[in-house]
């Protein structure tokens, strides 16, 4: 998912004491998959209630959000995605495909016995539904946790929080918020982050980092528009990219040639034919200029009705969780107060 410029981009570890007190514009897709990922049985299935309802996302919320909430005083807003954009068409078919070829192996392995082969299929076959993004939504709104709906790409519409200075950071794993425009990136905010690696099968332990945009294009040398186009050289949601350019190719010949319309024929014949599309995406996509902050307001009781009444949870953890936000800053009602 999302564009890969690791190689060529400057990031800086930190602790989750660098965000004490900073509002995070969370790519709210991203982490619920996280939430689906790694919060899970001991046989790869994940966490449901005894009506079939998925549960492993609104287990990470309750036990480990809000414990970046109470212990470090990070201010999160979920942005979500809406519609994707008519360009995203074949990535969401490629990753339908991958999920079910990865589906069917997890239940080959775990028929098997091979429970570390079924916990990687597992996770390569997570899926957020509706119903899942609306029990967050509801569970948010209950914790008192501000959220945005986004009207296409969530990393966009958060791109924009950051840009007016409505919070510190876009916070996700996908660097395709800088090349929306956000200023900055925190990656991996979490308690103890592990990011998966479907090539080796397992987790490994990653340190939240910052990333500065601003930074980045002097180092390289690029403008913004530069630098999405190096991304389309790549490849991105949006396109394949051109066979054999890497990040640093790429970097490369766009520092050479100044723009894609430049680039030798045999490579830009090799661009998608809507690379301009794409480009003009990135550039300008589609975000709600004045977004509705669903507002939220704590409300113990309700948390647990749903959470324990509806979803199976245990009252007596779901209870400490709630203490322990409940002691932080009186949650927001605007989000002009939960900046404050």
């Amino acid at each position: 998912m999302g564009v890969n410029l690791t190689p060529v981009i400057a990031r800086h570890r930190v602790d989750l004491e660098y965000f004490r007190g900073k509002t995070l514009a969370v790519d709210a897709a991203i982490e619920l998959y996280q939430f689906l990922s790694i919060v899970r049985l001991r046989d790869g299935s994940q966490l449901m209630d005894s009506h079939g309802h998925v549960t492993s996302h609104l287990s990470g919320i309750v036990f480990r959000t809000t414990r970046l909430i109470a212990d470090f005083g990070i201010r999160p807003i979920f942005v979500f995605d809406g519609k994707p954009p008519d360009l995203k068409a074949a990535e969401i078919e490629k990753r339908r495909e991958a999920r079910k070829q990865a589906l069917a192996k997890y239940e080959k392995a775990k028929a098997a016995g091979d429970m570390a082969a079924a916990w990687s299929k597992a996770v390569m076959s997570s899926r957020l539904t509706r119903e899942m993004v609306d029990d967050a939504k509801h569970l948010l709104s209950l914790l008192g946790i501000p959220f945005v709906q986004a009207p296409s790409e969530g990393e966009a519409q958060a791109a924009l929080i950051v840009q007016r200075g409505q919070a510190y950071t876009v916070a996700g794993k996908d660097y395709d918020s800088l090349l929306f425009g956000s200023p900055r990136l925190a990656r991996f905010v979490a308690l103890q982050s592990r990011e998966f690696l479907p090539s080796i099968g397992r987790y490994r332990v990653s340190p939240p980092e910052i990333i500065d945009l601003e930074e980045n294009l002097k180092a390289l040398s690029l403008s913004r528009k530069q630098l999405v186009e190096a991304a389309i050289l790549v490849g991105t949601d949006f396109d394949e990219g051109v066979k054999g350019i890497g990040p640093k190719k790429a970097v490369e010949a766009l520092k050479r040639y100044g723009s894609i319309e430049s680039l030798p024929g045999a490579t830009r014949n090799q661009l998608p034919p809507n690379y301009d599309a794409i480009r003009e995406y990135f550039l300008h996509p589609e975000i709600d200029e004045n977004p509705v902050i669903e507002k939220g307001r704590m409300d113990v009781d309700a948390a647990i009705k749903f959470l324990c009444g509806e979803r199976d949870f245990s009252e007596q953890r779901v209870r400490k969780a709630l203490e322990r936000l409940a002691k932080t800053a009186p949650p927001a009602r605007t989000l002009e107060s939960f900046l404050d």
